[in-house]
């Protein structure tokens, strides 16, 4: 029975870390993309986060957030949410959720602790900015 289970394996869809100018806060800050470099539409995406990890000796975890997308057309980006400063040096997790044609794809990405660096970046496909990947 196990064997007749198909899981597909995501391809060409990423999840970037990029740093913006932000009016609210005067200063740049960090925010998480889902990029879609592949030639189908993500349709019913669903992006679920959360930060866990060690700090100062004491275990810590964030809450979930969840965002939903109806449709992340291909070759294209969204920005899913901002990344606080305080949760850097924290296991920053997300996992995707979205159908190409009748098929369900799922991934977990997760950027490990000190990751998310401006040291570290590379350029996004797509987005066309610097930033860190994770696919």
């Amino acid at each position: 029975m196990k064997k007749d289970i198909i899981i597909p394996i995501v391809e060409n869809v990423y999840i970037a870390a990029v740093q913006e100018w932000n009016d609210d806060f005067m200063a740049k800050t960090w925010y998480a993309y889902l990029v879609n470099d592949s030639d189908f539409n993500l349709e019913t995406v669903i992006v679920v986060s959360n930060a866990q990890g060690m700090l100062n000796g004491e275990e810590r975890k964030t809450s979930m957030l969840r965002h939903a997308f109806t449709e992340v057309p291909a070759v294209s980006a969204v920005k899913i949410e901002m990344i606080e400063d305080s949760v850097l040096v924290l296991d920053n997790s997300f996992m995707v959720t979205f159908f190409i044609g009748n098929t369900l794809y799922d991934k977990n990405y997760v950027f490990t602790a000190g990751t998310i660096d401006d040291n570290k970046t590379e350029e996004v496909p797509v987005l066309w900015k610097e930033g860190v990947m994770v696919g």
